[in-house]
């Protein structure tokens, strides 16, 4: 080996190469525009982490070592693929399913559904499936819009900050990208991860990611703006979905980027998954989520607008569903949040209404930050059910209430469930942020 070469393999470890995409050609954006066209693939990847010298860094993608896709696995999709006249986009290993997966698209004159028979009765796969399409469900202190924040106040968040303020806890963004240097949410973003472009300024420019991240942790105290429900946690957005309208901020994600992000947020340990999206039952995306309920991570979804349980991700047992306060789902199966005309972060450093239950999605997700903060042992369960409790009437319909949540936790704070003054500041925030 080189001297070259050698700088180059160690370039690599140290930034965990390893663990991302490795593309083959230059064909994966095709598969945005033409997702009828490609099949998402696995084989059994039963190679270790590749080996570190003593003093090595891990890169940030979860600070652990790399882990790669062994040679056996790729000969073995290489003979697939041969077989069956596929050529493979990209290839990918996912750790934590122990899997190697490819995208890859069909041959000319070849019907995806023709293929995947055939490819069903392939003992060497542990998978085979379309690459499906989601979607996201948008429609539309000091800090000097603090009384404008609808969400905000149903949810009695200023009472409820003078308990918990979601310090500390990490909550994975999976959406479109967002604009992490805005002055109201840059101090509270930890992490960033792209696996739709390289395109950093199109990442800052995505306006539904940005308008989750705003709900969930705006700065508090810095005389910006609004206040996140949660101002102390900090955010890893990982953008899997690329905006379709630059107006109202709706965007699509697929299996291939949606499968990236969620072994992203896993690998860097997200005790909270938002996930405002979704769409069909997908297998790899369902075996992915459910390991991250295993692993007692807090997986917060949206409810569609047509109400249904059956897709990804609330088909997943485990996952939290959230509806609109105005629209409360059938069964009680959900919890409900304020989704109608929240004031939050626009990109380009400005502020908008938007609508949708991925709105109210993100004020469930917060108000789980704020009582993971409070009681680190707290599962799933438990915070569904503290919520489900605390829900009440509130301008925008049945709410959960943040304060009312952490109460019962014994916090000794009363929860008035009035508008907050936008001059004083919670007992025990800091002045700053």
């Amino acid at each position: 080996m080189n001297a070259g070469s050698a700088a180059a393999l160690g370039a690599c470890l140290l930034t965990a190469c390893a663990s991302v995409p490795d593309a083959r050609t230059d064909d994966t954006s095709r598969a945005v525009a033409e997702p009828d066209r490609y099949l998402v693939l696995a084989v059994a990847n039963t190679d270790t982490p590749m080996p570190m010298q003593a003093g090595a860094t891990p890169g940030t993608y979860g600070m652990r070592m790399p882990y790669a896709s062994g040679g056996a696995a790729r000969s073995r999709m290489e003979d697939i693929e041969r077989q069956y006249g596929l050529q493979e986009a990209a290839a990918w290993p996912i750790r934590s399913l122990g899997l190697h997966c490819v995208l890859a698209k069909l041959p000319d004159g070849k019907s995806g559904e023709a293929v995947l028979a055939a490819l069903q009765g392939d003992k060497r796969l542990d998978l085979a499936q379309p690459l499906q399409r989601f979607s996201t469900y948008a429609e539309g202190y000091n800090d000097p819009y603090a009384m404008l924040q609808r969400g905000f106040v149903d949810l009695d968040a200023v009472d409820a900050h003078r308990m918990s303020r979601g310090d500390g806890v990490r909550i994975a963004v999976i959406d479109t990208g967002a604009d992490v240097r805005h002055p109201d949410l840059e101090a509270n973003v930890a992490a960033t991860r792209n696996f739709v472009d390289r395109d950093a300024a199109r990442f800052e420019r995505d306006r539904h990611g940005t308008a989750i991240a705003g709900v969930i942790a705006a700065v508090a105290n810095n005389g910006e703006g609004i206040v996140g429900v949660a101002p102390g946690a900090r955010l890893e957005v990982i953008k899997a979905c690329w905006q379709t309208d630059t107006g109202s901020g709706t965007a699509e994600c697929n299996s291939f980027t949606l499968a990236q992000a969620l072994e992203a947020a896993m690998a860097m340990d997200a005790q909270i998954i938002n996930l405002s999206l979704g769409g069909p039952s997908d297998p790899l995306l369902a075996r992915l989520l459910a390991r991250a309920v295993e692993q007692r991570r807090i997986v917060v979804a949206a409810v569609p607008p047509d109400g249904r349980f059956d897709g990804f991700p609330l088909g997943v047992p485990g996952v939290i569903a959230v509806a609109r306060a105005d629209r409360p789902a059938a069964g009680g199966r959900a919890l409900a949040a304020p989704g109608q005309d929240i004031l939050t972060l626009s990109p380009g450093t400005h502020y908008d209404y938007e609508s949708g239950s991925s709105l109210a999605a993100a004020h469930v997700s917060a108000a789980a930050a704020l009582l993971l903060a409070a009681n680190p042992k707290i599962d799933a369960t438990q915070i569904f059910g503290v919520l489900k409790h605390s829900m009440r009437q509130t301008k925008s319909g049945e709410s959960i209430d943040a304060c009312t949540a952490l109460a019962s936790f014994g916090g000794g704070s009363s929860c008035a469930g009035v508008a907050p003054d936008a001059t004083r500041t919670p007992t025990g925030a800091a002045g700053s942020h």
